[in-house]
């Protein structure tokens, strides 16, 4: 970027992502700052993060948006885009990135991106998967991370922009990954849901699945996709499921909040 442009930092959460951040870092290398919060990584996360001139600050992990919104204000540069590290930019985004930050008006303060959701190795369309859009390019001093202890949402005052390249995100390369995921995520949702004084009903593991199974598979065309999208549709609502059935443990045994 030439000096009479906005500089733009690249935040990029990390731990024991050796095997995938390569790709993420190539996509972006061209910005004028990588910043990579990093939670204690024990593999070789690091190493290829300094290889493409990233700097690295540490904070132990409590949940995504605290570990994002701590690191949002030591960003270097006025605009941050966000990315993780299952996802890159699409070729030709940095183009329209750059264009779009220099002549954003001032009460315009983030821009959404659509993205590309890849299910075992294919991009799906259907079952809300697109065009998925995620707020992730925002000014530094405005925007912060919902306190949500799963999927938090960015929140910034103003007009929102949209973008028409893509991030292509990678996140559920096998089904035991996401059987892992799907465990963990259940329970923070769970979380959320006490966070918010919500409490279990046993009507919401009866009819719940149904309703969530038949708006993904059939109203948001699911079987379209063949097992891909009969495999996406029951994850989401077994996500659901668990997520209640965890609810109802928490409050019967009075647990604390899940360890991260």
């Amino acid at each position: 970027m030439n000096a009479n442009q906005p500089q733009l930092s690249i935040l990029v959460p990390t731990f024991n992502n050796e095997k995938i951040i390569r790709d993420c870092l190539e996509s972006v290398k061209w910005a004028d700052e990588i910043l990579v919060a990093d939670s204690f990584s024990t593999d070789r996360t690091l190493d290829i993060c300094r290889e493409y001139g990233a700097r690295i600050i540490q904070h132990e992990y409590v949940q995504s948006a605290k570990q994002k919104n701590w690191a949002i204000p030591q960003c270097a540069h006025a605009w941050i885009l966000q990315i993780d590290t299952d996802e890159r930019l699409e070729q030709g985004a940095r183009e329209e990135i750059i264009n779009a930050i220099a002549n954003a008006p001032d009460d315009l303060n983030v821009f959404r991106i659509p993205r590309k959701n890849h299910i075992l190795g294919t991009w799906l369309q259907v079952s809300n998967l697109y065009p998925d859009y995620q707020t992730r390019l925002f000014r530094r001093d405005l925007a912060r991370f919902e306190d949500k202890e799963v999927h938090a949402h960015i929140r910034v005052p103003g007009q929102v922009g949209t973008l028409q390249h893509h991030l292509l995100h990678y996140g559920m390369t096998s089904l035991s990954k996401q059987l892992m995921n799907l465990d963990r995520y259940s329970r923070y949702q769970a979380d959320e849901l006490k966070k918010r004084g919500k409490h279990f009903h046993w009507y919401q593991l009866v009819f719940r699945p149904v309703a969530i199974f038949a708006y993904y598979y059939f109203w948001k065309r699911g079987f379209t996709a063949g097992y891909r999208g009969l495999l996406i549709s029951a994850i989401s609502t077994t996500f659901d499921f668990w997520a209640h059935a965890k609810l109802w443990e928490i409050e019967t045994f009075n647990l604390p909040a899940s360890p991260r």
